[in-house]
C-alpha cells in the first residue's frame, strides 16, 4: 500500500471548494509519458496554478504502475525544483471502470479516482460508484462519479451518442454514492472528433465549422439541484485549429476535427465546474511539433530533436489554457 500524501501529492477536496468560490476550473491534463509531464508540471509552476494528473486505464497499463508511482512523486519534487515550494498536484485515474482498477490505483499511491459507470443502469452505477467511495474515503482518496454519457472516441472510452445529464438524478447519486465530484454531460465530447459536419454551422468569417453550443441550460438544473458541488467536465479538448492546420501541412490527415470552443469553456470554468479534463489538445500539439521536425529534418533521429520541441509546444499550450480559458494562475504561493 503507497500513501498518495508520502508522495507529496494532494487530493481534490480543498482543491475544488476554492475553485468553486474563486470562479474558476483546475486543469485536468492527461499524460502518457515523461515529455508531456515534464510540460504539465512546468507550466502549472510558471503559472502558480493547482493541476491534476490524470491517468487512464489505457496510459497506466503504457507507461506502468510502478513507473507512474514515481513520476508523479518526481512531479512533486521537479516543481519544487522548479520554485514552487508548495505545489498542488493530485493524481487522478480518468475513466476508471471497474472497482477492481479504482482499488489498485488507490493503493499505488493515487490520491484521487474516477469510477465510470455512466454506461450501466442507474441503480448499478449508484452502487458501484458507493462501492469505490466506501474503498477510497479510508484513505482519504476522492472520488468523481460520473452521470450522463459523452460520445466520441478517446483512448478506450468510446460511445456513438451522448446522453444529457438528467438533473433529477443528481442529487439522488451524489447523496446515496458519496462522492466527491460529478462529471456531467452537457454536449462535450471524447477525442478530436467531437462533431459531425452536419451537426455544426459555417462561419461565414472564417470559413470554419462551428459546433453545436453547449446545454448550459442543463447544467444550470444541476447546479440547482446540487448548489456548491463539485461539476466536471469530460472531453473539453478545443481542438486548435493551427494544430490541426500543422499536422495536415506536414504530412498528416485529420478532417473535420472540431472541438469545444474555448469561450464556452470560459463559460463553464466561472461556474461551479471545477475541473475540466483535456487531452486530445495536448495530443494535437505533440504530434505537430513532431511532424514538423521529420519534415523539415528527415535525416533526424535522435528522439530529444523532435520530443524536446513536442515538449515546448505542449507547454505552451497548457499555459494557455490555464491563463487564458481555466483562470486557475496564482492561486499558489510559490
Amino acid at each position: 500500500m503507497v500513501n498518495y500524501k508520502d508522495l507529496g501529492l494532494v487530493n481534490t477536496r480543498d482543491m475544488f471548494a476554492k475553485a468553486i468560490k474563486g470562479g474558476y476550473a483546475i486543469p485536468a491534463f492527461n499524460f502518457n509519458n515523461m515529455e508531456q509531464l515534464q510540460a504539465i508540471v512546468k507550466a502549472a509552476v510558471e503559472t502558480k496554478s493547482p493541476v491534476i494528473l490524470q491517468v487512464s486505464k489505457g496510459a497506466r497499463n503504457y507507461a506502468n504502475q510502478t513507473l507512474l508511482r514515481y513520476m508523479a512523486e518526481g512531479a512533486v519534487e521537479y516543481a519544487k525544483e522548479l520554485g514552487c515550494e508548495k505545489p498542488e498536484i493530485v493524481l487522478h485515474l480518468d475513466h476508471g471502470d471497474s472497482f477492481e482498477l479504482c482499488k489498485s490505483c488507490v493503493d499505488m499511491g493515487f490520491s484521487s479516482v474516477m469510477i465510470d459507470g455512466s454506461h450501466l443502469p442507474y441503480e448499478e452505477n449508484v452502487a458501484l460508484t458507493k462501492k469505490v467511495v466506501e474503498y477510497a474515503h479510508q484513505f482519504d482518496v476522492t472520488v468523481e462519479g460520473e452521470l450522463g454519457v459523452l460520445a466520441g472516441v478517446e483512448d478506450e472510452v468510446s460511445a456513438e451518442h451522448h446522453t444529457y445529464t438528467n438533473p433529477e438524478e443528481v442529487i439522488d447519486f451524489a447523496t446515496r454514492t458519496g462522492c466527491d465530484s460529478l462529471a456531467i454531460s452537457i454536449g462535450t465530447s471524447h477525442g478530436a472528433y467531437k462533431f459531425k459536419p452536419e451537426q455544426c454551422h459555417v462561419d461565414p468569417a472564417t470559413g470554419r465549422l462551428v459546433p453545436p453550443p453547449l446545454a448550459f441550460d442543463v447544467l444550470d438544473a444541476v447546479m440547482e439541484k446540487l448548489p456548491g458541488f463539485p461539476i466536471v467536465l469530460h472531453g473539453s479538448s478545443s481542438v486548435p485549429q493551427e494544430y490541426v492546420d500543422m499536422i495536415n501541412q506536414y504530412g498528416g490527415k485529420l478532417e473535420a476535427a472540431i472541438g469545444i470552443p474555448e469561450d464556452e469553456l470560459r463559460k463553464a470554468a466561472k461556474s461551479a465546474v471545477c475541473k475540466i479534463n483535456i487531452d486530445s489538445d495536448s495530443r494535437l500539439a505533440m504530434t505537430a511539433a513532431v511532424r514538423k521536425v521529420f519534415a523539415e529534418k528527415p535525416a533526424e533521429f535522435d528522439p530529444r530533436k523532435y520530443l524536446g520541441p513536442a515538449r515546448d509546444e505542449m507547454e505552451k499550450l497548457y499555459k494557455h489554457k490555464i491563463l487564458n480559458v481555466l483562470g486557475s494562475d496564482n492561486k499558489l504561493s510559490c
